[in-house]
């Protein structure tokens, strides 16, 4: 009896250890998560010129509306993180998930600036699931030499969803009013839920937790809060991830406004635009994520070859700031358009790279702790400079002063030699 049973575990153990069939289907409804989890993001941004006809915010209030999502998705990451470690992904993507969908619908009853934030907070902790199960998934079922394309087609979603949630909101609300726009987009996605369930089953190891024979890759052991935080190569990312994420965050929040405000758009005119942007970077990103694996397999270092696009794609974002100097719309969108395809570059390749040397959950969350502070400040932020000087042409400047930063962390701070070691027992 005792030999079938060790049998049996060690069969088990195989399974789950094993990369699913599916993996790469997943990799992909992953990534339509995200383009979900940030459609419920941006659809404020358009939703809010229509609701203060009716609620009367001025411009902090409406960026103190448009960063309450942030408070409670940045203090839930590091928890989320240790979750993840702990239980895997399966049930608490389920349960982020219909907690955020139906918080987003339930914006159709606010009714004043409190009730707004309460909605938001609410969306904010359900989406604080997302980064750490998918990249949890993938570190588990994805080799290095893979890995880039992988988190390169998850990462499209972060940028599908803004291009795809801008006009798709802006639609809605000129049609049919923002009520029914949050209402749609909130209950809609929960349609997600069904595949999940599905084919991530019990039985996979991305689902079952740590305590889980390992993955296709990820067979060492996680690294402790204390020794991350005490490593240069966990601070370089921080700050260089919150550098990258203020940008995209701008542009997310304050952007259409920007496009409407400055130069004059309709809603519907700004809102593409912005969409035509983050389609650019979602196609960079993929490529991107696929031309680092392609040199990694030849043999190169995978630190070195991330590293190098994630600073390309800084330096090529930074031609943002040039817009504050034109008052020509054509220029004005050349280089809004140029500079976020060219961030594509750093897309998959910063998140991979953090994965390169720092396992399990806990790194991402961490990461992505940082990369929504800059949700919370870059909103805000902006609004209150805005404020205060009456043009836009200061937060552009804004953006090139946290990019070249960003550029400084990762060409100084995240190297091999700075990472923290997993203590051997």
């Amino acid at each position: 009896m005792s030999t079938i049973t060790s049998k049996q575990a060690a069969a088990a153990a195989v399974t789950a250890a094993a990369p699913s069939k599916l993996r790469w289907h997943v990799v992909c409804w992953l990534s339509l998560g995200m383009v979900i989890a940030y459609i419920d993001r941006v659809n404020l941004t358009v939703g809010l010129p229509e609701m203060v006809k009716r609620l009367d915010f001025d411009k902090a209030q409406q960026g103190m509306a448009l960063s309450a999502f942030f408070w409670t998705y940045t203090i839930g990451q590091i928890p989320s993180g240790m979750l993840v470690d702990r239980y895997g992904v399966r049930t608490l993507y389920l349960i982020g998930f219909f907690i955020w969908s139906i918080a987003s619908a339930s914006t159709v009853f606010t009714t004043g600036l409190a009730s707004l934030i309460a909605v938001r907070l609410m969306v904010g902790l359900g989406e604080s699931v997302v980064t750490s199960c998918s990249l949890r998934y993938i570190g588990l079922h994805f080799q290095e030499k893979q890995r880039g394309l992988a988190v390169g087609i998850y990462m499209t979603g972060t940028k599908i969803g803004p291009a795809l949630g801008l006009p798709l909101s802006a639609w809605l609300v000129t049609q049919y009013g923002w009520q029914t726009m949050f209402l749609i987009l909130g209950l809609g996605g929960l349609l997600w839920l069904g595949p999940w369930m599905v084919w991530v089953p019990k039985s996979d190891a991305a689902a079952r937790g740590a305590a889980t024979p390992g993955g296709a890759s990820q067979s060492r052991p996680p690294i402790g809060l204390p020794r991350l935080l005490s490593s240069p190569y966990m601070w370089g990312t921080i700050i260089g991830t919150f550098c990258y994420m203020y940008f995209v965050y701008y542009s997310m929040t304050w952007m259409p406004r920007y496009f409407q405000d400055a130069h004059g758009m309709s809603l519907a005119k700004s809102s593409w635009y912005g969409g035509v942007s983050f389609a650019g970077m979602a196609a960079v990103a993929a490529l991107a994520g696929w031309a680092a694996d392609r040199i990694i397999a030849a043999g190169r270092d995978p630190v070195a070859v991330r590293r190098a696009f994630t600073i390309a794609g800084f330096l090529m974002a930074s031609t943002q700031t040039l817009s504050a100097f034109t008052t020509s719309q054509p220029v004005m969108i050349f280089f809004t358009i140029a500079s976020l395809c060219g961030l594509g570059l750093a897309t998959a390749n910063y998140w991979a790279l953090t994965q390169s040397l720092l396992p399990g959950a806990l790194p991402v969350a961490i990461q992505n702790t940082a990369a929504n502070l800059a949700g919370i400040v870059a909103p805000w932020l902006t609004g209150w400079i805005i404020e205060q000087t009456g043009s836009f042409d200061a937060p552009i400047k804004t953006i090139g002063f946290w990019l070249v930063l960003g550029v400084g962390c990762y060409a100084l701070l995240v190297r091999r030699k700075f990472a923290p070691q997993v203590a051997v027992k």
